[in-house]
């Protein structure tokens, strides 16, 4: 069950990077970065970059300990 879970942090992860290097205009990240944008000004897009980044290695950490 951790392998699912893991996979699964790591494509949101995925997404966070994509959608932060394209500044996407789906919904959901447009409310994510309206309400982040408050404490991170304009460098929100790069700090989505660096949380899917994170995202993707814990992923793979909690798919690999099961």
């Amino acid at each position: 069950m951790n392998i699912i879970w893991g996979l699964i942090i790591a494509m949101v992860g995925a997404l966070f990077i994509t959608w932060g290097h394209t500044k996407s205009d789906f919904g959901l990240y447009r409310l994510l970065v309206a309400r982040s944008r408050v404490l991170w000004g304009d460098r929100v897009h790069g700090f989505y970059q660096i949380a899917g980044a994170l995202m993707i290695i814990a992923g793979a950490a909690t798919a690999l300990t099961g």
